[in-house]
């Protein structure tokens, strides 16, 4: 396994790994759009430059080639416009521009958020999400920060003790698309 910075060639096995977490969140704009038309739109905005899910801000975990886990992140200062690339492809699923997946603040002052940890169910239990956790550290320093957050929904124990193990602590609490999380964070 070799941790990667991605390209945009990636766009297509990156996607269904995003889509796992947005289906856990369970937001509600996205139970209007159908699969092939998210797919679409997060594909062309993974191409651009700031947004949320671009090929700029993931680390990827490559196994013989494949895809098999993502983290993206970004420092908290970029929050406020993480979204805009995105919004220019809507028109093209019927949505209009203003439409808004992520309408509550998920990070805190002064650290490197980590939006989003997947692995591919092909690959679990391989150790991955450990690995690409191991690897942020780097990044985050890269973009200035010496802090990691991350959002961990209360109703996934596993996933908040692989954090909890790797040196993140609970530093407070967050409502997300109407699920509460333990907002975490770990000193680097």
């Amino acid at each position: 396994m070799i941790i990667r910075r991605a390209t945009k060639e990636d766009a297509h096995e990156v996607v269904p790994l995003v889509n796992i977490i947005l289906e856990d969140m369970e937001i509600p704009i996205l139970k209007e759009i159908p699969l092939p038309d998210l797919f679409k739109v997060l594909e062309l905005a993974f191409e651009t430059e700031d947004y949320r899910y671009s090929y700029g801000r993931v680390q990827i975990a490559d196994i013989d080639g494949k895809v098999a886990g993502v983290a993206f992140g970004y420092p908290d200062e970029d929050e406020g416009h993480i979204d805009h690339a995105m919004s220019q492809f809507f028109p093209q699923i019927g949505l209009p521009e203003s439409t808004e997946f992520f309408p509550e603040s998920e990070v805190l002052p002064g650290e490197w958020y980590l939006d989003t940890l997947a692995v591919s169910p092909d690959f679990q239990g391989q150790g991955i999400g450990t690995t690409l956790l191991e690897s942020l550290p780097e990044v985050a320093r890269a973009a200035g920060k010496n802090k990691i957050g991350l959002n961990v929904d209360v109703g996934n124990p596993n996933a908040e003790k692989l954090y909890t193990k790797m040196g993140f602590k609970t530093v407070g609490n967050m409502v997300i698309s109407g699920h509460d999380y333990h907002h975490m964070q770990k000193d680097i």
